[in-house]
């Protein structure tokens, strides 16, 4: 069941021996990032925001389509952004919609505090253990939920059952290390340390552009690993279960040149727009006061 693999075929692909010889329409080439390499993952229609600023790099349609094809209901639907921007002026109490390719799905931040990147206040917003939680805890999620026996009669929270957009292979999707998932997902697997400093998917926010500075999209690759009596590498399994592949990494966060160009231009010019507010704010402050204390001192020397 196990094979030694470069990370070169782990991720742009290599012929599985097993499947190169059932007579089954698989592909036998299985790999993290086939048949992606040097491809597109489709065409994007996104807003530019000429006519709602509202809809600034809102995604119109992917592959020419408002729908992906793979899940029933709304988790079907593609919405929100890329992720490396959002309309501007961004609210704290916003939650930032936002679509991968990687999971097949529409995914969403929600406002965990504040960053400070090369002296660019950001606002750091980060997907919750709600977004891959069981319908039986987020009712919302009960169309990501594929498979009653795997699932525990859609009970089981953490992963997500990508096969539908993987050509059929049991591919799941986690967090890295079972971040947020079911103890019986977590304890099937020795060795998983989750924790959310190194695990969570982040994305930090410049409020008044809605540009991403900084990121991290963090997920595990797993696959479903099931009995199989007639199948000598899997006779002995006795339960289905999540196996991790790898986890992945994705981050960037915006260079030296870039950030004092965007102080110069953006972040310091709202300060200063700031400042000069509160400077007016209180000079019309002094100079109300001062006429109210005019006018009651006249009003006090004509009733003498």
């Amino acid at each position: 069941m196990l094979q030694n693999r470069t990370v070169k075929e782990l991720l742009w692909g290599y012929k599985d021996p097993f499947l190169n010889k059932i007579p089954f329409p698989l592909d036998p080439v299985v790999g993290v990032f086939y048949p992606y390499n040097e491809t597109l993952d489709g065409l994007y229609n996104v807003y530019t925001g000429a006519d709602d600023i509202k809809k600034t790099a809102i995604i119109e349609s992917y592959k020419n389509k408002r729908n992906l094809s793979y899940w029933e209901g709304h988790c079907d639907l593609v919405n929100g952004t890329d992720g490396a921007s959002f309309p501007p002026f961004v609210k704290k109490s916003q939650v930032l919609r936002f679509f991968s390719s990687d999971i097949c799905r529409s995914i969403y931040g929600v406002f965990q505090g504040t960053q400070n990147v090369k002296g660019i206040p950001l606002y750091r917003f980060t997907v919750p253990r709600e977004a891959f939680a069981s319908p039986a805890e987020v009712s919302d999620n009960y169309c990501f939920c594929k498979d009653q026996v795997i699932s525990k009669n859609c009970t089981v929270a953490g992963v997500l059952d990508i096969s539908a957009c993987k050509s059929g292979k049991p591919v799941y999707i986690s967090l890295p290390h079972f971040l947020h998932a079911s103890d019986s997902v977590l304890h099937d697997v020795e060795g998983m340390s989750p924790n959310e400093k190194e695990h969570e998917t982040f994305l930090d926010v410049e409020p008044t552009t809605g540009f991403t500075l900084q990121f991290a999209k963090r997920l595990q690759v797993n696959l479903l690993v099931t009995p199989a009596p007639k199948i000598e590498a899997l006779s002995k399994v006795k339960n289905p279960y999540i196996f991790p592949l790898l986890w992945l990494n994705e981050s960037a966060v915006i260079g030296d040149e870039k950030a004092e160009m965007f102080r110069n231009k953006v972040t310091g010019r709202v300060q200063m727009l700031s400042v000069l507010q509160m400077v007016l704010m209180i000079a019309g402050s002094v100079l109300f006061v001062a006429f109210m204390g005019s006018y009651f001192i006249c009003r006090s020397k004509k009733l003498k």
